[in-house]
């Protein structure tokens, strides 16, 4: 029992999916290594036009209207998910422009089962399955730590969720218990791995015994890192790591600021071994992405949060901080709030146990034997018939 053909469906808006998609395929590989994994940036391939059009309105309403974003957010995930007018509507869309390209791809590589990471590619394929176009099992991994009706098809096989505290808002959704597992969301096996903090520490350039603070904002560089980075830049209780990612504008603000600042800091823009910046950190100050909280829990490092986006963000935030694993923050009690915790380590320390503990390191490969499970009881069945 095995896998043979994986099609991984995704869509590059920030980069928490589609590094879910590369932490599934990566542990595919690993325990399957003969399978042949593709992942495809869905609205990419199937549909240039509709991914500028859809994914850049998406990202205006995120810089321009955040508060109306997440009044949506909120309506659309209240109603009934299959009845919805809106997100049929939305559907019935995507999938005249992008259910085309994607059929001929779908019967050019026959896969045994299709992921989608992100609710656009999955309501095409739960299309394709209704057809009965591809009728292999297909499963649908959500990466935030809350359940949205955009999730919601009949067709889907598996619902992958971050934490068992999830299961019940899939259940009020109508899912049969038996197709929903709390694996965790799939990361990268490098967030799994021991790492010698001090080491790391003086690789980076950093004093090995000052506690060390890492400024994030995702992938884009969102949310106030400069305001952040202004208002810890002198502290002489600790120093800092500032990752801007594709933001060149904000790396070049941080740049600038950092000849004034007295504490010792690194700044960076995009890096691919954000695992270890992490690793060498005693605590992280960003953004609430489902992703960024998976890869925390796993390295046990406590997330103080600063002006999540309203939505998925915001639902991040209310997990991290009821598991004792974050701690929501305003910029106005910012800099007292986290010297009070610099002060005194044994907060921090029971924040990071806190924060390990409800880390699920291993999702993607348990994900992956999930899969494999699946895509032998379908050949056991279509061999029966």
């Amino acid at each position: 029992m095995g896998l043979n053909k994986v099609l991984i469906l995704s869509v590059a808006v920030g980069a928490g999916h589609m590094r879910t998609a590369e932490a599934l395929k990566e542990a595919a590989k690993v325990l399957y290594p003969r399978a042949e994994i593709r992942i495809l940036d869905t609205f990419r391939y199937a549909s240039p036009f509709l991914g500028k059009m859809v994914l850049g309105a998406y990202m205006e309403m995120l810089k321009k209207s955040p508060f109306l974003y997440g009044f949506l957010y909120r309506q659309a995930g209240r109603g009934k998910p299959l009845s919805g007018k809106g997100k049929a509507g939305f559907s019935h869309i995507i999938n005249i422009a992008a259910a085309p390209r994607l059929v001929k791809y779908i019967n050019d590589f026959q896969p045994d089962i299709i992921v989608c990471t992100h609710a656009f590619p999955l309501g095409i394929v739960s299309f394709l399955k209704k057809k009965g176009i591809f009728s292999g099992p297909l499963f649908a991994i959500i990466t935030d730590y809350d359940v949205h009706s955009f999730y919601i098809f009949p067709e889907v096989d598996n619902y992958i969720v971050g934490s068992e505290d999830l299961v019940p808002q899939c259940l009020a959704f109508g899912i049969d218990p038996g197709r929903v597992h709390a694996t965790g969301i799939p990361i990268h096996s490098k967030f799994f791995a021991r790492y010698d903090k001090l080491l790391l520490r003086k690789q980076i350039g950093l004093e090995p015994d000052l506690p060390v603070v890492l400024l994030m904002g995702g992938g884009l560089g969102m949310g106030p890192i400069d305001t952040v980075f202004k208002a810890l830049g002198n502290s002489n209780r600790c120093q800092l790591i500032c990752v801007a990612g594709v933001n060149a504008a904000l790396r070049e603000k941080l740049d600038n600021m950092a000849w004034d600042m007295s504490c010792l800091v690194k700044i960076y823009g995009f890096v691919d071994n954000i695992h270890e910046l992490m690793a060498a950190s005693d605590l992280m100050i960003g953004k609430a992405g489902g992703l960024a909280c998976a890869e925390a829990m796993a390295l046990g490092l406590p997330l103080f949060i600063v002006d999540p986006l309203p939505g998925q963000e915001v639902r991040n935030a209310e997990f991290m901080t009821a598991a004792g694993a974050g701690v929501r923050i305003d910029l106005a009690n910012l800099e007292s709030l986290v010297q009070d915790y610099l002060k005194d380590p044994v907060k921090i320390e029971n924040m990071a146990r806190a924060s390990a503990a409800r880390g699920k390191p291993y999702a993607a490969r348990d994900v992956v034997r999930l899969m494999a499970i699946t895509v032998g009881s379908a050949d056991v069945m279509q061999a029966t018939k």
